[in-house]
């Protein structure tokens, strides 16, 4: 089999993989604040902050490995950590199916944590194998079996939740993550041919070094956080808000209607933003993807019907979907082949920390502002990184190179 079969077979391999893994983690994520509920009488606040604090806590440890996975990959070979941080996910999730308390769930959450690292892991293990000038491209169709799972993962587990219950719907779940890690024995690793007098190996300080040396490198990383900080805020308590617009009736289904609208907007458009990256370049598809975001999101502030908001995830979809395929290309295009496992765990680190403040955010300013003020911070936060990183890509232009294919 030749490199260019192999990297096919392992495209589809691990399209599959990331839809099984992204369409199980969003299973339960419309439902979390509700599955809190059941363990006991608690106020509306209650539910709304510590909904906030278990979603984040999965990151908090997922935030310390990520670069350390990243390291190991780079050392070792990313295919035994695919297969590790696979299983072990879906062992964390079928406990969760047997939680009495929202401790015990804040502590399999910690536990997840550790395990999540399956997706960024597999955009490392397939960037590696991709050309620099069709990175965005093949990245960005990586991404929809990440995007498909999303999209049809939070209906899904609203249609079980509503039928089996949310115990039931962890243990389902499970299943399908373990199913992801056993596909990735029949992956084949490898990595493409390195430029002569390149380095096989970096030391982590070499590593730090280069990334600080590349001010709009360190910018794109610092902008994953922020990113995913905007992105995070309403997503722990979304399925509230669609309570409040649509009343109580079948609501864990509707709150997977309202997850999944972003992710039928990611799907549709993913590719191509990769596709106009690679001929245009990274960095200002980039910018314009955040303020396109930034404007986007702002009207969520204003709706009254839940059919407004599913428009509002639709169109936020479609804009944000490119962000992170682009981001990566850009990231494998900085980086010598031998450090792009560790340059995108810390990627990977940021966007977890983003995933910690995001949740938490959004939990504390709904409690006190309100659900329209989590909307106005969201867009805020999208279109100060897009000022961010134009102000970087204008400071630095040598450093903003531009592929055609």
């Amino acid at each position: 089999m030749t490199k260019s079969e192999m990297a096919k077979r392992n495209i589809v391999i691990m399209w599959f993989s990331n839809f099984f893994v992204a369409g199980s983690m969003t299973m339960v994520l419309p439902f979390i604040s509700l599955y809190i509920k059941t363990f006991g009488d608690f106020s509306e606040k209650y539910v709304q902050h510590w909904s906030g604090i278990t979603f984040a806590v999965t990151f908090v440890s997922a935030f310390i490995f990520s670069p350390i996975w990243g390291k190991i990959g780079d050392r070792y070979g990313r295919k035994k950590i695919l297969i590790f941080t696979g299983i072990g996910m879906g062992f964390s999730i079928f406990l969760m199916g047997y939680v009495q308390s929202v401790w015990q769930l804040f502590l399999l959450r910690l536990l997840m944590g550790f395990f999540t690292g399956f997706i960024p892991m597999s955009q490392a293990f397939i960037s590696t194998q991709t050309p620099k000038e069709i990175a965005g491209r093949v990245l960005g169709t990586l991404q929809t079996g990440s995007i498909t799972g999303s999209l049809l993962g939070p209906m899904l587990g609203g249609v079980l939740a509503d039928s089996l219950g949310y115990s039931l719907t962890f243990k389902w779940t499970s299943i399908a993550i373990f199913v992801s890690g056993l596909l990735v024995f029949a992956t084949k690793e490898y990595v493409i041919e390195a430029k002569k007098g390149t380095k096989s190996h970096y030391s982590s300080k070499e590593v730090l070094a280069h990334i600080l040396k590349n001010p709009v490198l360190l910018t794109v990383l610092f902008i994953s956080a922020l990113v995913q900080i905007a992105h995070f805020s309403i997503q722990p308590i979304l399925s509230l808000f669609v309570t409040e617009l649509h009343g109580s009736t079948n609501i864990a289904f509707y709150s997977g209607i309202a997850f999944s609208a972003a992710g039928l907007g990611n799907l549709l458009m993913s590719r191509s933003w990769g596709k106009i990256a690679d001929k245009h370049g990274y960095i200002k598809i980039l910018v314009i993807l955040l303020f396109v975001s930034g404007i986007i999101y702002l009207p969520g502030a204003a709706v009254t019907d839940f059919w407004q908001l599913v428009i509002i995830r639709f169109a936020l979809g479609i804009a944000i979907g490119g962000i992170i395929p682009v981001r990566i290309a850009y990231i494998r295009q900085e980086a010598p082949i031998a450090m792009q496992g560790e340059v995108l765990g810390y990627n990977t680190s940021l966007r977890f920390l983003g995933n910690i403040i995001g949740p938490l955010l959004g939990g504390f300013i709904s409690g006190y502002l309100g659900f329209s003020a989590v909307f106005i911070s969201t867009s805020a936060l999208l279109i100060v990184s897009g000022i961010i990183l134009f102000i970087s890509m204008h400071r630095h232009p040598k450093l903003v190179k531009h592929h055609t294919t």
